[in-house]
């Protein structure tokens, strides 16, 4: 009792109030305060890093879609201009050739009853047959007029079989231009939902994976307090033994010194844990990533077939 009772004056005069004991314990403390705490920022840099990298993915992934789809309809549109010009252009040609063919028959026509007129006052000059002259000129205008009525109803007939192909062509073009409107809207809403889907998968699959990590941490923390606590425990009761037994005060220094070194080599091996599982998550991003590319690859070989 006289002993420890001199031995703790004299560690009150040379280390003060405060035991070399407790300042090295505070002293670890903060040490594993400050790692933690710059282990945190770390990780919350990290994980902002991939929410970013996410949204921007999925930005470009959506704006991609609407361009390609805005490019597939103004092609369509123009294709659509392009026919329509075509056919008018081949209307108007339709038009100015039947024009033409008419003047050329009415030229014939004016042509040969020029002609027959003066054969037939040449006829009547020479004859002088008046009853004669006008039964043949009653008969070459009957004639003239049902010849002439004849090319008109013809002509009429084209006209009305030409119309009426038009309006056949025309009416299967149409038709032909919604079917492939439906085509394209089907396939864009398909690719819109694949995409919806894969989105929520990987988004279920990123807060399992955060819950799963955050229960690993709470559940290593508290190994780690737990072992601190023992550790406490156990240095107490060796600085009870040594102050029984000055002799065994080299061999605890030691064992204090490889509890410290096993201390550092826990935390040491613990920052691999977690380099090892943030390797592992990039892996797993990026082969989702492949898998995805490969889905939207089949989907465009498959709508490229199809078109």
């Amino acid at each position: 009792y006289l002993a420890r009772k001199f031995f703790y004056l004299w560690a009150k005069v040379t280390f003060g109030p405060i035991l070399p004991s407790k300042a090295r314990c505070f002293y670890d403390q903060k040490i594993l305060q400050k790692t933690f705490g710059e282990w945190k920022e770390q990780w919350t840099v990290c994980r902002e890093k991939l929410s970013l990298r996410a949204d921007n993915h999925y930005r470009h992934l959506l704006l991609n879609l609407i361009f390609k789809a805005w490019r597939t309809y103004v092609c369509q549109q123009q294709g659509k201009r392009n026919k329509y010009c075509i056919a008018e252009s081949h209307a108007k040609k339709q038009t100015l050739l039947r024009t033409w063919q008419h003047w050329l028959v009415y030229i014939d026509v004016q042509r040969t009853k020029h002609g027959m007129q003066s054969v037939a006052v040449a006829f009547r000059e020479r004859s002088c047959l008046r009853i004669s002259w006008a039964v043949w000129r009653r008969q070459h205008y009957q004639k003239c007029s049902g010849h002439k009525m004849n090319i008109l109803a013809l002509q009429h007939w084209a006209q009305s079989l030409q119309f009426r192909a038009w309006l056949q062509w025309r009416e299967l073009y149409l038709c032909t231009q919604d079917e492939k409107q439906k085509d394209t809207r089907a396939v864009t809403h398909h690719q819109h939902w694949e995409l919806r889907r894969c989105v929520g998968a990987w988004l279920g699959y990123l807060n399992l994976h955060r819950v799963k990590k955050r229960q690993n941490e709470l559940a290593q923390e508290f190994h780690r307090s737990r072992t601190l606590r023992r550790c406490f425990s156990n240095w107490q009761l060796s600085w009870q033994c040594r102050r029984r037994v000055h002799a065994h005060q080299r061999d605890l220094e030691k064992q204090a010194a490889r509890i410290a070194l096993w201390r550092v080599f826990a935390h040491w091996k613990h920052y691999v844990v977690l380099c090892v599982e943030e390797a592992r998550q990039c892996e797993l991003a990026e082969k989702h990533y492949k898998c995805h590319l490969l889905v939207l690859q089949k989907y465009w070989n498959r709508w490229k077939s199809r078109l």
